[in-house]
């Protein structure tokens, strides 16, 4: 027998999450990360360099051409840029690089809010709805997109690509908050006008003025023509010409914004058909377990993707994933372009858990158990190892990678560790019993695991990853050198370099052709010693020292100072 729909649920099998063990679980991924860490190498440190920057000029000229001394931003993501530097502006002094994080992090937690309700909306549609049985004890449509919401937050939090890329402030969160928005916003079409309005028009622009507007007027224009396709559902209307009419000019207000602030970027890299290999390598491990199981969604709900208007539910994940994912192959396979394409797969893997095989859960569960266990495992005998000796190898590994680096006891990160270790076990316990039936049960290790992996390395390896990341240890050296708010001119560092200088050292720069006699000190990256000898030579300056960042035997810094008359 023939069902209009692959997915066949019972009542017993949409219990949802306790909220309480929902939010302590958002809690604890979006938290660490945030706090307590400096800004790493290379994006996070540049893209808080230009908010700096902005937030101590805070003229129209530099609002809409932030810079960092004098080079433009690169990425061309004005909003995130903006957000930023209100924060730190409104900061007090020492705590900019915390302030700059907080409206990413409120960006984090509207992506999983945004992600929640969108899916909660499209499995409410009669289209996504289970198999009716013959004597009643199907799920309930209510309980039924509960549960499914459900199962899409959890496979957007175990994605392992999300967990770094998530927590810095770069465009790139930026873009995966208002994408998330506008996937909302069209997936509440044509109900809840109000809040499908603004989160769509939100969506679109912010994306816009993220830096991707070609990308917002892919998802809005498409997500609009499946929605314009859509039937009338039960006590529901279609799409109104006057709505359809609005987010058609929606779409030409983001193309005008984007030609008057000159945001367009067009940049389609060439590939090579055997990179076709390295590319799924990439959507393997970034989108781990929400990728394989949108391949299985789409498998299974293959007749309804025919007609993605007749079956929204799936025709708008699909047409963001393919969008995110088509830009990540022509844009240069950049894990970055590749995060906004999470939602989306999420979305689709939510839909897979109503036809999931038991052996295919079962082989998520224990594949799951067994890594982030063992990953959890390492993180433990490493610290333990730096704290007490024992047993040698680790801490000599980390003394090898990371020279110069002091182990510093901290109690509070212990007592964090150790309760979110033995919240993970109690997990543990509570999945393997044999009587768990809720189709979200699949994805709670995958969740989990992710965050505990990611609370441990932001407590246990917390001050291990700030020496290797972050450039404190080679700006203390350099300070050291010259002396704290020196003068000093810079040639040939990158953002990221300028950046910390700027902010770590709290030092001056300029560049060299300007008039450097109240600036004894000259900078300038190793790699650029040849090009510019000359000019080193001919201006009369002497090398006082090379100084290597700890951690990185490719990055030096030369430091010149001015040759005495």
């Amino acid at each position: 027998m023939k069902h209009p729909t692959p997915a066949i649920v019972a009542q017993s099998a949409v219990r949802p999450i306790p909220r309480w063990a929902l939010w302590l679980l958002c809690t604890a991924y979006v938290v660490p990360g945030f706090v307590g860490r400096d800004p790493w190498k290379k994006s996070d440190i540049e893209a808080f360099g230009f908010m700096l920057e902005l937030a101590r000029g805070m003229d129209v000229v530099s609002w809409l051409r932030p810079t960092l001394l004098g080079q433009l931003d690169p990425q061309l993501a004005l909003l995130p840029t903006w957000l930023g530097a209100l924060a730190i502006r409104m900061a007090p002094p020492g705590w900019e690089d915390l302030a700059a994080r907080l409206p990413f992090a409120v960006m984090l937690i509207l992506t999983l809010l945004a992600t929640w309700h969108a899916v909660y909306a499209l499995a409410r549609s009669d289209a996504a709805q289970p198999v009716a049985f013959a004597f009643g004890g199907e799920a309930h449509p209510v309980d039924y997109a509960r549960t499914l919401a459900d199962g899409a937050l959890l496979a957007l939090l175990g994605c392992l690509g999300l967990a770094l890329l998530s927590h810095e402030i770069t465009p790139a969160l930026a873009q995966l908050c208002f994408g998330s928005l506008l996937f909302y916003g069209l997936s509440c079409l044509p109900n809840r006008r109000g809040w499908s309005g603004i989160a769509t028009a939100t969506g679109m622009l912010g994306l816009t003025l993220s830096g991707a507007p070609a990308v917002a007027l892919l998802l809005g224009l498409g997500g609009t023509l499946i929605r314009t396709f859509t039937p009338a559902e039960v006590g529901r209307r279609r799409l109104s010409v006057l709505e359809i009419s609005l987010l058609g000019l929606l779409a030409l207000l983001c193309m005008t914004l984007a030609g008057a602030l000159d945001l367009w970027r067009w940049r389609l890299v060439p590939h090579a058909m055997f990179e076709l290999k390295d590319f799924g390598r990439l959507l393997l491990w970034f989108t781990w377990p929400a990728g394989p199981l949108a391949l299985w969604a789409l498998w299974r709900w293959r007749r309804q993707l025919l007609r993605p208007g007749r079956f929204p539910h799936m025709g708008l994940p699909t047409w963001f994933a393919l969008v995110t994912v088509g830009t990540t192959w022509f844009t240069g396979l950049s894990d970055r372009a590749l995060l906004l394409s999470l939602p989306g797969i999420a979305a689709l893997a939510a839909f897979a858990l109503p036809t999931l095989r038991r052996s295919l859960g079962a082989f998520i569960d224990w594949f799951t158990l067994l890594f982030f266990s063992c990953c959890a495992l390492i993180i433990w005998v490493v610290w333990i190892s730096m704290e007490t000796g024992i047993p040698e190898q680790p801490a000599r590994n980390v003394a090898r990678r990371a020279p110069e680096f002091v182990h510093e006891f901290s109690a509070g990160m212990l007592v964090l560790a150790a309760g979110i270790t033995l919240g993970w076990l109690a997990l543990v316990r509570w999945r393997t019993g044999h009587h768990r039936s809720a189709l979200w049960k699949s994805l709670v290790l995958p969740a989990a695991g992710t965050t505990l992996c990611w609370s441990l390395l932001m407590t246990l390896w917390l001050p291990l990853l700030n020496h290797g990341r972050s450039y404190v240890p080679l700006v203390e050296k350099v300070m050291a050198v010259t002396g704290p708010s020196a003068c000093v001119q810079v040639l040939g560092l990158g953002n990221a370099q300028v950046a910390a200088l700027m902010y770590h050292g709290d030092m001056r720069l300029q560049q060299p052709d300007r008039n450097g006699a109240d600036c004894p000190w000259l900078i300038i990256n190793s790699q650029q010693l040849d090009l510019h000898a000359g000019l080193l030579k001919n201006q009369g300056w002497n090398e006082v020292v090379q100084l290597r960042r700890p951690t990185d035997d490719n990055e030096t810094l030369v430091i010149f100072a001015q040759r005495k008359p």
